[in-house]
């Protein structure tokens, strides 16, 4: 592959795959059948303490941050676009879906979301201009102890999900879901969108 369409197909990924994430959060809210794990952190301490979401969303993110130094996790132009194209792509989503009317519906839509969302994932996090900085975690722990990422992210998400909801947050069956299937739906996707260097496609390994 030459290095042009190597670096095309990089940028395409990052891209697509954060304006992806955003939409497909979407989708999950608008079926409404529970916010996904890190919002019911923040509206946890928004019930409890009067703290803006956006602010919890923020200071969460610096705080995980912290935790990849000793994971020996540098962040990359991936992890900073994630913070500025994720929350704009979900208001794309959320002007353009509405919720469905019947249950069967609402479904579909949690499922396709929630699917979206995986495969969103492998398309950023595979072209390797670094993680967003909760997918950080997963990412670090796999490469500096050799834990399984689905393993890791389903810790995380189910740990996060148990504080928002100890601090009265809301969630619902979805949340649930979400918490127990994100993890091994992006591991997959990841395996399948991962971009490899571009020394192994210039020699044709």
């Amino acid at each position: 592959m030459h290095r042009g369409l190597h670096y095309v197909r990089r940028w395409s990924q990052l891209l697509s795959g954060l304006f992806l994430f955003g939409f497909s959060a979407a989708m999950m809210l608008r079926a409404s059948f529970g916010v996904d794990p890190w919002t019911v952190f923040a509206e946890g301490f928004h019930v409890t303490w009067g703290f803006g979401f956006g602010w919890v969303i923020v200071v969460s993110g610096l705080v995980v941050l912290l935790i990849w130094i000793p994971l020996r996790q540098k962040p990359g132009i991936g992890t900073v676009l994630n913070a500025f194209l994720v929350g704009p792509s979900m208001e794309v989503g959320l002007a353009l879906v509405d919720t469905p009317e019947t249950l069967l519906q609402r479904i579909f839509l949690y499922a396709s979301g929630l699917l979206m969302m995986g495969i969103a994932s492998g398309l950023y996090i595979g072209a390797r201009f670094g993680p967003g900085p909760r997918d950080g975690l997963m990412v670090g722990f796999n490469a500096r102890f050799g834990y399984p990422m689905w393993a890791v992210r389903t810790v995380v998400e189910v740990t996060v999900l148990a504080i928002g909801w100890i601090l009265g947050g809301s969630f619902g069956v979805g949340t649930v879901v979400f918490a127990l299937a994100i993890g091994p739906l992006a591991q997959r996707s990841i395996r399948v969108f991962r971009v490899p260097d571009y020394s192994s496609n210039a020699t044709g390994k």
